[in-house]
C-alpha cells in the first residue's frame, strides 16, 4: 500500500436499518435500498429522506438508461423493475436463471447493449448469471463462495466480482454477452483483517474508476480498498462504518457509500471525499 488520500465524510443519511444499493439519477438524487426494512429510499439534493418504493428484501440496485431502476430482491428471488418514479413494473427474474434456480440474486450491472449481469450469493455454490433484452439467460459462473458484488471493465470485455468468503477479487473474461472466455482468474487477494475471522473480511460491492482502480467495499473492514489494474492495493479508505456494503461513484473525487453498524440495523449513508 504506497498511497495516501485526504478524506472528507459527510454522513447523509442516519437510518434505522442497514442499506445497500446506492445509486445516483441524473438530477443529483440518491437513492438506497433497506434489505430487512423493506424499503428502497430517495436522498434529495438537500438530504431530504423519503420512500421511493417498496419491496420485501431488496438489495443490490441499478439506474438503467431509460431511468427504470432494476433491484435484486433476496426474498422473492427476483430482479425487479421500478418506473424512474418508483412504481414496479414486473420481475426480470424470478426464481430461476436459465433452468437453473436462483437463491439470493445480491447485486447488479448492465452491459452496453441492456444485458444484465447478477450474482447468486450461496456458499461455495453461488453463482454469476445474466439476462438479455431479448430474453435469453445464461449462467457465466458457478461454483462460487459467495460471490457478491461486481462490476464491468470500461471496454466491457471483462467482469470482476467479489467473492466474499475467499476474500478477493475474481476476473472473468467475455467472449460474448453472458459468454465467459475460458475459466474465472484470480484478480487479488484482498488485505486480511488482524481478527482471522472470515466475517471481519467480506469484499461487498464494487466500482471502477476513469484511472482503472477498482474500488471495493470491504464490509468487515469497514473500509473501501483502492485496487490498481495490476491487482495491487493502492490504498485503503476507512468509511466510518462498521459494516460497509456499497458504493457508487458520483464523480472522480466523490462515492457514496452505504452500510451501517449492525445487520438489521442501525444503518447509514456516508459521501466521502478525497
Amino acid at each position: 500500500m504506497n498511497e495516501s488520500r485526504t478524506v472528507i465524510r459527510e454522513q447523509i443519511a442516519d437510518l434505522q436499518f442497514y442499506t445497500e444499493g446506492p445509486v445516483a439519477d441524473r438530477q443529483g438524487n440518491f437513492y438506497c435500498t433497506t434489505l430487512s426494512g423493506g424499503s428502497i429510499l430517495k436522498i434529495d439534493r438537500d438530504n431530504g429522506i423519503s420512500i421511493w418504493a417498496e419491496s420485501p428484501c431488496p438489495n443490490g440496485q441499478i439506474i438503467l438508461p431509460d431511468g427504470d431502476h432494476l433491484v435484486c430482491d433476496v426474498a422473492l428471488l427476483a430482479i425487479r423493475r421500478f418506473s424512474s418514479e418508483g412504481r414496479f413494473l414486473r420481475n426480470e427474474i424470478e426464481g430461476f436463471c436459465s433452468d437453473q434456480p436462483v437463491y439470493a440474486p445480491n447485486d447488479l450491472i448492465a452491459d452496453a447493449d441492456g444485458g444484465v449481469y447478477f450474482t447468486d450469493s450461496k456458499r461455495h455454490e453461488g453463482k454469476v448469471c445474466f439476462f438479455g433484452i431479448n430474453g435469453e439467460q445464461k449462467i457465466v459462473a458457478n461454483g462460487l463462495d459467495y460471490p457478491n458484488g461486481l462490476i464491468l471493465s470500461s471496454d466491457g470485455k471483462s467482469l470482476y466480482v467479489a467473492e466474499s468468503y475467499k476474500n478477493r477479487i475474481l476476473r472473468i473474461k467475455l467472449k460474448a454477452p453472458g459468454l465467459a472466455d475460458g475459466d474465472f482468474q484470480l484478480h487479488t487477494n484482498l488485505p486480511h483483517h488482524p481478527s482471522g475471522k472470515e466475517q471481519d473480511n467480506l469484499p461487498d460491492g464494487l466500482a471502477l474508476n476513469s484511472r482503472g482502480e477498482l474500488l471495493v467495499a470491504h464490509y468487515g473492514m469497514g473500509a473501501i480498498q483502492v485496487i490498481s489494474h495490476k491487482g495491487e492495493t493502492v490504498s485503503s479508505i476507512d468509511t466510518g462504518m462498521p459494516l460497509t456494503s456499497n458504493l457508487c461513484l458520483v464523480d472522480e473525487q466523490t462515492l457514496i457509500v452505504t452500510g451501517g453498524y449492525g445487520e438489521p440495523g442501525p444503518g447509514a449513508m456516508f459521501k466521502i471525499r478525497w
